[in-house]
């Protein structure tokens, strides 16, 4: 399903990771990937409710989760920038679907980076 939020539409995810030479621009790729995804099944499921959309932010961050190896064969690893670009980008996606009230930890709650 394609994303139809004009607001995701015109939205560059990752964009300090891009701009920093630690990061991989191919690994980064494969991050806003998982976002790109998170936002189709948000708006294929349409949670209707905060506890249904940590569930599909919880998969998303597991993507993330795994997505740490190939930054770590790359020779750079989900650090303190990282963290924090992805965490933003996961609180942009909620409000952008209406969550305004999402809290930012529980959205990356199964993060292990």
């Amino acid at each position: 399903m394609p994303i139809t939020n004009a607001q995701v539409l015109q939205y560059s995810f990752l964009p300090g990771l891009y701009r920093d030479d630690y990061f991989p621009d191919a690994v980064v790729d494969q991050g806003c990937a998982i976002l790109r995804r998170l936002c189709e099944r948000i708006e294929a499921e349409r949670p209707g409710d905060l506890d249904a959309l940590y569930g599909l932010t919880a998969g998303a961050t597991e993507e993330f989760n795994v997505l740490q190896e190939a930054f770590e064969a790359a020779g750079s690893e989900i650090e303190t920038v990282a963290r924090e670009e992805i965490a933003e980008d996961f609180w942009f996606i909620a409000n952008a679907y209406g969550f305004p009230e999402a809290d930012a930890e529980k959205l990356i709650a199964e993060r292990d980076w």
